[in-house]
């Protein structure tokens, strides 16, 4: 993971911390439910930041005996633990602090901090958006921006992109309930707002939950990565036949590929691992995540020339 795909969440983390803190005053002086909220979740997505880039430090260790093909998992299990997070602090506690508003309303004080408050965090939070979105831009295949987020294998960009939208979200329904709530001079309107909000960070947080747990089981490499490996190797002179390429992503830019393919009868046995050598050179090549291959290579010329093939790959 380069320095480059953790600026999305530095940013992200240096607009929560500080804004948490603002809100925080602001509800105090008040009296705003949503804005408690919105303090909360804040100080809640500045943990999941933290956590994120746990994940990205830990899923930098080698391989050892015990993980053959590396800890970059890690980094979708950490994933998976801020969508729990963002789900029960944040939308829990929001939506407990909106029902607690509801059952015991309080008369809003002064609103004009919330509304300096509210339009600073958009700013803010708006900042960190871009910067997330730019750098997903700059990577993204060839869809639709919300089919590729789907589609994306990054949480450092993926979650960075859900939360502040969430956070986006947030903002504007605290905005209208601090706004609603004192013109129509009905406190229970704020707490309405912070329920809403928790509902919004409860849709996110599922969101999140179903793409971290697609990751963790081993989903495939996108698409196009997948037909330009089977085409890329079909093409290739020496080959005869080829089954449809198994991949795994096992961290945001390491991918896992498995070739079972049947090569020229007329190969021996040290022409052989030649040929594997050279698709696999080509297929690194085009195809730079793909860091492990394994080829299931097999010939119509014996036993022999499959077991040298077979011995080059695993020593490889």
């Amino acid at each position: 993971m380069t320095g480059e795909s953790k600026l999305p969440i530095y940013g992200a983390l240096a607009a929560n911390v500080g804004i948490a803190g603002v809100k925080f005053v602001a509800a105090y002086f008040s009296g705003s439910s949503a804005m408690l909220s919105e303090g909360i979740h804040s100080l809640v997505d500045s943990g999941n930041e933290l956590l994120l880039l746990l994940g990205i430090s830990r899923s930098k260790k080698p391989a050892d005996q015990n993980h053959p093909f590396g800890h970059g998992k890690e980094m979708y299990f950490w994933t998976l633990i801020v969508s729990i997070l963002v789900f029960a602090l944040g939308g829990g506690m929001s939506f407990y602090e909106g029902i607690s508003h509801l059952e015991h309303p309080e008369p809003l004080r002064d609103p004009f901090w919330n509304y300096i408050v509210l339009g600073g965090a958009i700013v803010f939070e708006g900042g960190s958006l871009w910067i997330a979105v730019h750098r997903f831009l700059q990577i993204k295949g060839n869809g639709r921006f919300w089919q590729e987020l789907r589609k994306s294998k990054d949480p450092s960009l993926f979650a960075v992109i859900y939360e502040d939208t969430a956070a986006i979200l947030g903002l504007l329904i605290a905005f209208a309930g601090v706004f609603l709530g004192h013109y129509f001079q009905n406190p229970k309107l704020d707490g309405m707002a912070s329920i809403l909000i928790g509902v919004v960070l409860a849709i996110v947080a599922i969101v999140m939950v179903i793409e971290s747990r697609k990751l963790l089981i081993g989903e495939s490499a996108q698409t196009y990565i997948v037909e330009g490996v089977y085409k890329l190797v079909i093409e290739d002179k020496d080959v005869a036949a080829l089954r449809y390429p198994l991949t795994m992503h096992m961290a945001p830019n390491e991918i896992l590929l498995v070739l079972d393919a049947e090569f020229r009868h007329d190969l021996n046995g040290e022409e052989l691992p030649k040929v594997i050598s050279r698709l696999e050179h080509t297929i690194r090549e085009k195809f730079p995540d793909i860091t492990k291959i394994y080829v299931e290579a097999k010939l119509f010329s014996g036993k022999e020339a499959q077991k040298v093939a077979k011995d080059k790959v695993l020593n490889a």
